[in-house]
């Protein structure tokens, strides 16, 4: 843990721990209710990358804007959106962020800044800019952030926005999620050279963090939030990852393209939430009976809030163009 600039704050250590919680208990759950052929479609798991969303969103406000990625029930829940309505979304009911027309890929909480996933890889890049854009033409104070993963380092549209970023001086940070695989392939077989570089290309400071450790993540989180507030920057992280899982719940037999060893490892030696747990224990700010009881909080939670969206209703039919076509007759 980057325990030499650690934050003081005993509330905020527990508050990251229980973010942290909150995000594998929700997928642990989205993954149930797949293999239960509750939820419709597929999703794609964020267990393993906790450290990554609840240590950048835990540097934001309500009014900083993110945009997230097919991955994105992490940066969903890191920002401050609701169990229940995050699975009623999932489940296609009226109730879920966006009325359950969204579904796993395209969950929204715009009331805690969050623009929304994108099912397509790199999608939000645009947005996230046009977000910090915005923001500086109105003279508002916000920042944003665009949450992306490695394969999304190949896309054109990244470096059309950082090269408009860079030359506005945009308050916006680039996060990339570089959980060493693009779907299938590893991350070497599909990006040359260093990912860094492509950011400093453009004249963007860049920087390289474990993104297994919360607090490491956070203190750089801190720092660059600040500075882009300030009229810094905009700026590039890139975060090293894993995913537990596959690419989505049905991607189960990996051996072709990663081993279980290897797996093994990151879950019994880097899982962030473990060790983050551990070093509040060592540190005597929660004792393990205290981590205990929040996570059961949390899992008693997750199960009430499962248990209301399976209940609850579904849109009506009528309600098909609802937020799909734009109101002309009130021109």
């Amino acid at each position: 843990m980057a325990a030499a600039r650690r934050k003081t704050n005993t509330e905020d250590y527990l508050r990251m721990y229980s973010q942290m919680v909150r995000i594998r208990t929700f997928e642990d759950n989205a993954n149930q209710l797949y293999l239960s052929a509750k939820m419709p479609g597929l999703t794609h798991m964020y267990s393993g990358e906790e450290a990554v969303a609840v240590g950048i969103c835990e540097a934001l406000t309500d009014d900083d804007k993110i945009t997230s990625t097919h991955r994105g029930h992490g940066h969903c829940v890191a920002k401050g959106a609701d169990f229940r309505q995050m699975f009623c979304e999932l489940l296609g009911k009226a109730e879920g962020y966006c009325r359950g027309k969204g579904g796993s890929m395209h969950i929204a909480d715009q009331s805690h800044g969050n623009l929304g996933a994108n099912a397509i890889v790199g999608g939000s890049m645009g947005i996230a800019t046009g977000a910090a854009l915005s923001a500086k033409r109105l003279g508002r104070n916000d920042v944003a952030v665009c949450f992306f993963g490695d394969g999304a380092t190949a896309q054109g549209l990244m470096y059309e926005v950082m090269n408009m970023a860079a030359l506005w001086k945009l308050p916006v940070i680039y996060a990339c999620e570089n959980n060493g695989y693009s779907e299938y392939t590893a991350t070497a077989e599909i990006a040359a050279g260093s990912i860094l570089k492509r950011a400093e290309a453009f004249g963007i400071e860049a920087h390289q963090v474990d993104g297994q450790d919360v607090l490491a993540v956070n203190d750089l989180a801190q720092k660059l939030v600040a500075r882009a507030r300030n009229g810094e920057g905009p700026f590039f992280i890139e975060l090293l990852t894993y995913r537990y899982h596959g690419h989505h719940v049905g991607d189960i037999n990996r051996d072709y393209y990663r081993t279980k060893e290897e797996e093994t490892i990151w879950k019994e030696k880097r899982d962030p939430i473990v060790n983050f747990g551990a070093w509040l224990a060592k540190e005597g700010i929660a004792s393990e009976e205290e981590l205990k009881t929040i996570r059961d909080d949390i899992r008693a939670d997750a199960e009430a809030a499962v248990a209301y969206a399976l209940d609850a209703p579904y849109p009506p039919g009528s309600e098909v163009t609802m937020h799909v076509f734009a109101d002309n007759d009130a021109a």
